[in-house]
């Protein structure tokens, strides 16, 4: 009997599912020679496959053996010189300088292979920030500018559908008072028809396309900023350096200070929610190590008066733990801690649930279903009423601490499925009665990584394993294919963690996208993440990443999993309606460098020191 896997469940994490592969018996669909020694290899959320080599960036797009692009201008880079733009088709290269400050930095639209941005070819001496605005879809730099320019600091602004300059101006500016000798402090805001400046002799506002000074304020210090929808309202953010404060402060279209005094809130703010109820804040407090009187290290939720900065709470909901899930409703905050617990709080700061409800750790899920909210833990699941925090189901669903536990809706059939301990449980959505469904035994010491529903049943799958159940729970058919050794599964989670540290700030990657619950169903969940700026933005770019947001993959209906054949170490690809073998692939490396791109359907093997192959996988 054989069992296979499929690899993406290692990347269920990331919003986009890769993985990393190898191959050198077959002919490619595609070759591609970098030209020099290949170092790593990172699949970008918009479906380019980025090579860093010891000669630069090369970037690779499946269709013609050409290379996208071959951006060597600055030699070999690092990996801590890259920033990848979450939810944005730009690669962010860094390099020189020193104390924030960088001598070299280029922008590279990654789906085009264009190279939009250079400090060299724009006139930059040196750069003080250089940041992305979404869904604007410009770029905002910030130094000082070369002889040509007088080694004048200035502002510049840039259009990233097409890399030309919209305006510049002197940071001194025309009209005003800018202190020259102000250093920046944070990312400006960019705003309709002005740019917010935070540096460290205040906040100064200057006029778009002219640079006159607007406004200014005397808040210094200033890390971030962000304005409500009608840019009436601005609001400016100042982390201490022990993280264990941060000053809020609110100014007017005019510079004017709107509050008497700032207010301080503690730790990090981590959510900021500007609402017509107030300001909904949640920050994280980081006191490990300290003293018994330095309080506890767990998140705070706060309701603060847009009018004054006032809390408008008597008393905050206590958390014993960090925020893990923060949605905003229509009758106030839903909230889930990381070391269990839900709780609901309306804007006037009144307890919704009857008592707070008590859960396992680590909440894996919260969602919207018909008859509730449905959470899932490392340890439990039930179904609770939105409005009061009553159980649905007479009997939560418990079973031991497991790291793998997964889940999916049977539409057919109107039930939960809930996989964990060995076990696949079944709950009825009408009635919430829990059944063992089916015991779910995988062979090399696995656990179901994922549950989903097919047109003949209910497929479960794991690395190495892939098993189908009939409706009413009885095994249809299960394969297994043994790992291929350490070696080769080393190999694997070396590309699993070059994708996950392109794509590990994605919290951080839109503000303007709302903490809304989703239904439970990976759609609505794709839809909240596109809720936000991205989905605003314009550009051919930008469209061909959210095309590729909202595909369906293209490996959906196959399985690809790495094991030892006859020949030599492999990849075979199964059906996942029959459990039959597709195709058989073998590899020569012991050790093999790879990774395959479900949604496209590609897979990249490094073939030698500077070859990459790539595999069409739907063929």
């Amino acid at each position: 009997m054989k069992i296979s896997t499929t690899i993406n469940t290692l990347l269920c994490v990331l919003l986009l599912g890769s993985v990393a592969l190898a191959q050198k018996a077959e002919t490619p669909d595609y070759r591609y020679d970098t030209g020099a020694k290949i170092n790593e290899m990172t699949l970008t959320q918009g479906g380019t496959m980025v090579v860093a080599t010891n000669d630069g960036l090369v970037g690779i797009k499946p269709g013609s053996n050409d290379l996208l692009f071959n951006f060597t201008e600055y030699g070999r880079v690092k990996p801590e010189e890259l920033l990848y733009v979450p939810n944005a088709p730009y690669v962010i290269v860094s390099q020189g300088g020193f104390a924030g400050i960088t001598s070299k930095k280029s922008v590279i639209d990654y789906i085009s292979g264009k190279t939009l941005f250079t400090t060299e070819g724009n006139g930059w001496k040196s750069v003080y920030t250089c940041d992305v605005m979404m869904p604007q879809n410009k770029l905002v730099v910030t130094g000082q500018r070369t002889s040509k320019e007088d080694f004048a600091a200035q502002v510049a602004v840039y259009d990233l559908n097409t890399g030309q300059e919209d305006y510049k101006f002197d940071m001194a500016g025309k009209g005003g008072t800018f202190d020259p000798t102000a250093v920046m402090t944070g990312t400006p805001l960019l705003l309709k028809n002005s740019l917010v400046l935070p540096t460290t002799k205040g906040l100064y506002a200057k006029k778009a396309q002219t640079g006159e000074t607007l406004w200014s304020a005397k808040i210094k210090d200033v890390n971030w900023l962000t304005a409500s929808a009608d840019e009436k309202d601005i609001y400016a953010f100042d982390v201490n350096d022990n993280f264990s404060k941060t000053e809020i402060n609110k100014i007017g279209t005019n510079g004017e200070e709107l509050w008497k005094d700032n207010v301080k809130v503690k730790g990090v703010i981590t959510n900021f929610e500007i609402l017509p109820q107030g300001l909904a804040i949640v920050s994280n407090t980081y006191n490990e190590g300290k003293s018994v009187f330095a309080g506890a290290s767990e998140s705070k939720i706060a309701m603060l008066s847009a009018a004054n900065g006032e809390d408008l709470w008597d008393k905050a909901p206590k958390t014993k733990g960090y925020v893990q899930h923060f949605y905003i409703m229509e009758d106030g905050i839903l909230f889930g801690i990381q070391e269990g617990g839900i709780n609901k709080v309306s804007y006037d700061g009144k307890t919704l649930f009857k008592k707070p409800l008590k859960t396992g750790e680590n909440i894996l899920t919260m969602a919207e279903t018909d008859q509730g909210l449905i959470y899932i833990t490392s340890e439990d699941a039930n179904i609770v009423n939105m409005n009061t925090g009553e159980k649905v189901w007479d009997k939560p669903l418990k079973y031991k601490r497991a790291d793998a536990i997964s889940s999916t809706f049977d539409r057919k059939n109107n039930r939960y499925l809930i996989s964990a301990d060995e076990q696949l449980y079944a709950v009825d959505a009408a009635s919430g009665k829990v059944s063992d469904f089916a015991k779910t035994k995988f062979d090399g010491k696995e656990a179901p990584t994922s549950v989903a529903i097919r047109n003949g049943g209910i497929l479960l799958t794991s690395d190495q394993n892939l098993a189908m159940l009939d409706w009413e729970g009885k095994p249809t058919w299960q394969e297994y294919y043994r790992a291929p050794g350490k070696s080769a599964f080393g190999a694997i989670l070396a590309g699993v963690a070059a994708v996950a540290s392109a794509t590990g700030s994605v919290v951080a990657a839109n503000s303007s996208i709302r903490n809304r619950i989703a239904k439970y169903d990976s759609q609505a969940d794709r839809d909240a993440e596109l809720a936000g700026g991205l989905a605003a933005a314009s550009g051919a770019s930008v469209s061909e990443m959210l095309k590729r947001f909202k595909a369906t993959a293209a490996t959906a209906n196959a399985q690809f999993i790495l094991t030892k054949l006859d020949d030599g170490i492999g990849l075979v690809k199964i059906n996942k309606d029959t459990g039959a073998k597709e195709k058989e692939i073998v590899l020569k490396d012991k050790k093999p460098e790879y990774q395959v791109d479900d949604i496209g359907g590609i897979l990249y093997y490094k073939a030698d020191n500077n070859s990459i192959f790539a595999y069409d996988l739907k063929k």
